[in-house]
């Protein structure tokens, strides 16, 4: 029933955001004739953690989360960079489409309150990766999110949009790095369409694989049960970025 997968509180996830993402993502939507393989595997209910590719664009997740939504009744939550909620006016506007500052805590309430929980492992360092990482994960020192599903105990949902890579050509650059290392702050070498930043008008198809439940949690086996976890979910998330 759809009214049972409904988890995510008016309070968190306002409706006024959902009718905004609706109205903006709509156009987006037919020009990218973007669909999902494998919605089925998004829990109708209960705390999980929505385990997503970072792609520069960035507005592909958005797509994924919109699909969500209309196929289960479950807007995503999601943990944003800090970045989000030091720039003036954006912060009270992320906090209302349900983005709340990434830290174990908040993530821990929020899958105790049951609610999908959307994070993006390569956050900001992942996106800015160049086009020579095409179809490329940045996942390999980031374990916390096997972590936080092992002692929740919730299961991982791992998706991702490899052609999303194609939306922009990304250069290699030291500018983008050093601005990364030194400031925490995005600034990426890129172009779109032709020599604009257009978006390129590629086909995206959002891939979602089988939940990955983790064992129970094991208070001596922490550290052998997470490297365990995170190595089965670097493994299926390579599957899905090789469906490009």
């Amino acid at each position: 029933m759809i009214e049972d997968a409904m988890s995510v509180p008016e309070d968190l996830v306002t409706p006024g955001a959902v009718r905004f993402f609706q109205q903006v993502l709509g156009p987006l939507r037919i020009y990218h004739r973007h669909r999902v393989v494998g919605l089925q595997h998004v829990p109708r209910r209960g705390g999980a953690l929505l385990v997503l590719h970072h792609t520069l664009a960035t507005y592909d997740t958005f797509l994924l989360g919109l699909a969500i939504y209309e196929n289960t009744r479950r807007l995503p939550a999601s943990l944003g960079d800090d970045l989000i909620f030091r720039i003036p006016r954006l912060g009270p506007l992320a906090h209302r489409a349900g983005i709340r500052a990434a830290s174990p805590t908040s993530g821990r309430e929020l899958l105790d309150e049951g609610h999908l929980l959307a994070v993006a492992p390569g956050g900001m360092w992942e996106c800015l990766r160049p086009s020579t990482e095409r179809y490329q994960h940045r996942w390999h020192d980031r374990r916390g999110f096997c972590r936080l599903a092992l002692e929740a105990g919730v299961p991982l949902v791992l998706a991702a949009c490899p052609s999303a890579d194609d939306i922009f050509r990304v250069r290699p650059s030291r500018l983008t790095n050093e601005a990364y290392e030194r400031f925490k702050v995005p600034v990426p070498v890129a172009r779109g369409l032709g020599p604009t930043l257009l978006p390129r008008p590629v086909r995206l198809t959002h891939h979602v694989a089988a939940p990955i439940h983790p064992p129970t949690f094991e208070p001596g086996q922490v550290e052998d049960q997470v490297t365990e976890l995170h190595a089965e979910a670097c493994a299926v998330m390579e599957r899905l970025l090789a469906r490009s």
